[in-house]
């Protein structure tokens, strides 16, 4: 009778193997669309709006300041805040989020004449 016992006990832990290994593959395709996915496309924006980044553009800063680009280097920008152009801040490229072009403005001006 233990015989049977312990042969159906290794049967069973035989079958759960597949269905371990299926909850596991679920999740690893679900972090992969929810997680992954995601924040390999918002780095692609952000390299790409950063590699268009020039001399002149007006910038947000992580830390919420607005200012324009006056250097350009491999890793680093400085930036002119303030109307009176004496605040020049050197400061990375990363903490850049948003970009706005300066010919974007120069069009606009155009179009009232």
């Amino acid at each position: 009778m233990s015989i049977l016992l312990t042969a159906s006990e290794s049967a069973s832990a035989g079958s759960m193997i597949p269905l371990i290994l299926m909850y596991v593959v679920v999740f690893g395709v679900f972090f992969y669309f929810v997680l992954y996915r995601p924040q390999k496309k918002e780095q692609k924006k952000t390299s790409a709006m950063l590699s268009t980044l020039e001399i002149g553009d007006c910038v947000l800063t992580t830390s919420g300041f607005y200012g324009i680009v006056i250097d350009i280097t491999d890793d680093t920008v400085i930036v002119e805040f303030g109307n009176n152009k004496n605040c020049r801040i050197p400061m990375q490229k990363s903490a850049i989020v948003q970009v706005e072009k300066a010919d974007a403005e120069a069009p606009a001006d155009t179009k009232k004449k």
